[in-house]
């Protein structure tokens, strides 16, 4: 039986599979991408510094079927973290491109490698932190359903 969560997986794994195999969508251009498909190159999205690394933002709005789907990398500093422990009614899901990430799941941290896939759970504390020596870079596909709320993360105690 195909599931709303099947349909959802899919459409993910689609989105993300174009994010890492093309081009840069311009945010201006995102409005006109709502039912269209789209492929970004890495090289075209810039890469912005933050207290803890770096951040390409490959594509953040609404989708034919999704209120929301934010797809970004992340390249975590040694040390350093995505941020502290959070929850959300959204979910997520997390593929280490490379480097080695150490991640809140059901309440224990696991440290995961290249190659690896991370899902967050709607409302389930996560965070992701780099305790190695080299930096490591993520893919991060965070999706909202129509309906479903739009709420800030509320910060927790792991």
């Amino acid at each position: 039986m195909f599931t709303r969560r099947d349909g959802l997986v899919a459409l993910v794994a689609a989105a993300l599979t174009a994010a890492l195999t093309a081009g840069g969508l311009a945010l201006a251009q995102q409005a006109e991408a709502v039912g269209k498909s789209w492929a970004i190159d890495w090289s075209s999205v810039p890469a912005k510094t933050t207290n803890v690394g770096t951040l390409r933002t490959f594509f953040k709005g609404p989708t034919a079927t999704l209120a929301d789907l934010d797809v970004h990398v992340t390249t975590l500093n040694p040390g350093a973290w995505s941020h502290q422990p959070h929850k959300h009614p959204n979910e997520e899901m997390l593929i280490i491109k490379e480097g080695q990430a150490t991640v809140l799941i059901n309440g224990e941290w696991k440290k995961v490698g290249a190659g690896s896939v991370v899902y967050l759970a709607s409302n389930v504390p996560h965070a992701a932190r780099n305790d190695s020596g080299a930096p490591v870079t993520y893919t991060v596909v965070n999706f909202r359903i129509p309906g479903a709320p739009d709420v800030k993360p509320v910060f927790v105690k792991p």
